[in-house]
């Protein structure tokens, strides 16, 4: 006689877990790929890895679109995600490269899973991604951020 089998039920938590992992593992597997020192070209060639990007994703230096003390936010170009991703930086960042692949895969989190990703898994996949410890990474970004408001 066969057992029949429940359905899982599984919770949002378990969905956030789960998330958090995946995105642990896919910044980790970057780094393996690509190494921790990510200069614009091999920034160009992440952005086209699909392993890595699930859309097209462009960078604008444009100020206009982020909000005030923000040094970055990912936009859908269109309504239909498969469409492609902008993820604009403040312009400040313009010519520091050596900092812009921090604040870029910040916002990765938000082009491969859209609003269910959080500040914590656009850290976790970031800083792994780099080769960083999280709180490291998130010390980096916050000084990052506040360069802007000193500036502006």
């Amino acid at each position: 006689m066969t057992e029949e089998l429940k359905p899982l039920k599984l919770t949002l938590e378990d969905g956030r877990r789960a998330l958090g992992v995946h995105v642990l593992e896919k910044g980790h597997k970057l780094c393996e790929k690509y190494g921790k020192f990510i200069d614009c070209d091999t920034l160009q060639r992440i952005l086209q890895d699909e392993e890595f990007v699930r859309y097209p994703t462009k960078i604008v230096f444009d100020s206009t679109k982020i909000e005030e003390g923000m040094f970055g936010c990912a936009e859908k170009m269109t309504d239909d995600a498969t469409d492609g991703y902008t993820i604009y930086i403040h312009k400040s960042f313009m010519n520091r490269w050596g900092d812009v692949p921090a604040l870029v895969f910040y916002h990765l989190v938000t082009v491969n899973y859209g609003d269910f990703a959080t500040y914590n898994e656009a850290e976790e996949f970031a800083s792994a991604a780099l080769g960083m410890e999280k709180d490291y990474y998130y010390q980096y970004i916050c000084r990052l951020a506040d360069s802007i408001s000193r500036k502006e």
